[in-house]
């Protein structure tokens, strides 16, 4: 990795929401094409830490820069800059009142000015990709959540980000679902897209994460490898998480 762009650089990160700590320094690199994968308890801080990535939380100390630049300072213009840092939540975010393709063309025709023939191209072809085209103009009503989440996951695609951030993208879905939107994933993954994703996923973490960051009170406790971190952790904290959840 060391021969790659630095992507994302976080240094000395702190998050507090009043008297509470929710980050306590945090230092990491995340590199061009890798996945990061977020492993840790609820409450650890992984999906605060990755709303700070695109400013979704504001910091309390520390800084974050993406391509070498300050993302919090003085006149950075945040929509701008979360074109190309998207980020698909855990519970899907469609709007209800809009079908699929309208979904997806909303954000590329009112902030990237694509043309609506462009954005309409352009879904269809990332609607190819998560195998859902025949979906295009049904509501999200109608879809199972895998279908939503792999909507979500196109039309994220669709701004033709740099970084993509998923919170727990599979933790409100039904078991027989997961495996449709991590298998969308791999495929990302594949691609060489830059990926940061907080999930308790350990086998999809095992097979697709060039390096896993286990996070405990706010603290990185360990990260390495996902052999290193899953397969021969050693920190008495991310042992003890691992025998609970393997």
């Amino acid at each position: 990795m060391e021969d790659r762009n630095v992507k994302i650089h976080v240094s000395n990160l702190k998050k507090c929401f009043g008297d509470l700590e929710v980050l306590q320094d945090i230092s990491t690199d995340i590199y061009e094409g890798e996945v990061v994968v977020i492993l840790g308890p609820s409450g650890s801080g992984k999906s605060t830490f990755l709303r700070c990535l695109n400013r979704l939380e504001e910091k309390t100390g520390g800084e974050i820069e993406i391509d070498g630049k300050d993302i919090y300072a003085k006149g950075v213009d945040i929509n701008k800059m979360r074109e190309d840092i998207v980020m698909v939540f855990q519970h899907f975010n469609l709007f209800n009142n809009y079908d699929v393709l309208g979904n997806m063309t909303l954000a590329p025709v009112m902030l990237k000015k694509a043309s609506k023939e462009e954005a309409k191209e352009n879904a269809m072809k990332m609607l190819e990709k998560v195998d859902l085209v025949e979906k295009a103009h049904v509501y999200p009503a109608q879809l199972s959540g895998g279908q939503k989440q792999r909507v979500a996951i196109a039309r994220a695609l669709c701004m033709n980000p740099d970084i993509m951030l998923f919170d727990e993208p599979t933790s409100a879905l039904d078991p027989e679902m997961v495996g449709e939107v991590l298998n969308v994933m791999k495929a990302l993954a594949k691609e060489g897209m830059t990926m940061v994703i907080v999930t308790h996923e350990i086998g999809f973490a095992r097979e697709v994460a060039d390096r896993i960051i286990f996070m405990d009170g706010g603290y990185i406790v360990e990260e390495g490898t996902p052999e290193e971190v899953i397969g021969n952790p050693k920190e008495a904290r991310t042992i003890d998480f691992l025998n609970k959840v393997l």
